[in-house]
């Protein structure tokens, strides 16, 4: 049994949207939530489906066992529904490096304020309480929508793996990875801030 955790279950609250620690509770909604675009069928993303919701979600607490990851369940305050999830995840306490990824939304709430003010309340954690020297994302080199998005929040891209692992479809994928240095962070938060109030 590990002495320390540096990942410890926590609520993030904001305006629009409450990051809440994952729970195999969720499992109904997470699917319901899915079902809004069929996102599992985009084959260049990890969104669960009915038949793999519970390896999923055993897979996230697997994780956060080991001080690897944190998982959340993106909570819509207005319409009090589960409409998604994200978590940190390939964590590394010794160097204080976070990723941010397994982020999805019910199709009816992209493009909306919630994918900004998720990425703002995971940053704000991971360089304000964590301290971390660098938060890191990774999307898959075919999702321009992924890639974009990234790129808006503030993140510069650092290079792209080649043949870096194999998707769902058996395909070898290239990984494109994007970070946020502490140092960049005042500014990228007065930015996702300032987006977030013209919303």
């Amino acid at each position: 049994m590990m002495d320390f955790k540096w990942l410890n279950e926590t609520t993030l609250q904001g305006n629009t949207v409450t990051l809440i620690p994952l729970s195999s509770t969720h499992q109904d909604e997470l699917i319901e939530a899915a079902k809004d675009g069929n996102l599992w069928g985009l084959w260049y993303t990890s969104v669960p489906s009915e038949s793999d919701i519970e390896d999923y979600i055993s897979t996230a607490f697997q994780q956060f066992n080991n001080d690897t990851s944190l998982p959340f369940a993106v909570f819509h305050n207005e319409t009090q529904k589960v409409i998604g999830s994200t978590r940190f995840l390939n964590a590394n306490s010794k160097v204080k490096r976070v990723e941010i990824g397994y982020t999805w939304y019910a199709k009816s709430f992209q493009r909306t304020a919630v994918n900004t003010e998720c990425k703002y309340l995971l940053l704000q954690y991971a360089f304000e309480i964590l301290g971390c020297v660098a938060v890191e994302f990774r999307t898959h080199f075919h999702n321009q929508k992924s890639r974009r998005a990234i790129a808006n929040l503030g993140a510069k891209q650092d290079g792209i793996l080649r043949n870096h692992t194999i998707d769902k479809t058996g395909n070898l994928r290239d990984t494109v990875v994007f970070s946020i240095l502490n140092t960049e962070w005042n500014v990228v938060k007065t930015s996702l801030m300032y987006k977030l109030n013209s919303l």
